[in-house]
């Protein structure tokens, strides 16, 4: 049973201010992720199919949620009761290794949820609003923008091999 749909993907806008075409950009990014799960059962999802990469399509959701929870939720508004879902201190590669074919339906609802919540968040944000990361200091939202375009672009990648790996589709 197929856990994910393909989404109505919208390419980014050819000609836009700043915002729009970043905010473009990310959505067609995630909207692509999703594209990339869809079709795929559980088991389909969790496999490790390149290996001996642990990497799996379920992985790289669990992470991304992970991702756009801490950027938006906890850099940007500073809430830290906002913290991982699929990760902690003593297991930090549990977003990408504890996901399982039974997991796949309730990690899929956490990532959409979680996407749904931050578009709040940046929503009530300016462009140069900071936010303070632990390690890195301040920063803006622009910035948050630009790193998760490029977090999601590497990981597009890893999803386009690990499908490939799966059933044989392709994409962009």
């Amino acid at each position: 049973m197929s856990i994910f749909v393909t989404p109505d993907r919208v390419e980014p806008p050819l000609l836009a201010g700043e915002r729009e075409a970043m905010e473009g950009f990310l959505d067609w990014y995630r909207d692509a992720l999703l594209a990339k799960c869809a079709g795929l059962d559980g088991e389909q999802l969790a496999r490790r199919a390149v290996p001996p990469s642990t990497l799996s399509l379920l992985g790289l959701v669990r992470h991304l949620t992970d991702v756009e929870r801490s950027w938006f939720r906890r850099v940007l508004e500073g809430d830290a009761s906002a913290g991982p879902l699929h990760h902690t201190e003593d297991n930090r590669d549990g977003d990408f290794d504890d996901g399982t074919p039974g997991s796949a339906e309730a990690d899929r609802d956490a990532y959409l949820a979680e996407l749904a919540v931050v578009r709040a968040v940046a929503a009530r944000h300016a462009l140069d609003d900071v936010g303070v990361h632990p390690v890195r200091g301040p920063l803006n939202l622009r910035w948050i923008y630009l790193h998760l375009i490029e977090e999601y672009a590497r990981h597009l990648g890893h999803a386009d091999l690990l499908r490939e790996r799966i059933d044989g589709v392709t994409g962009d």
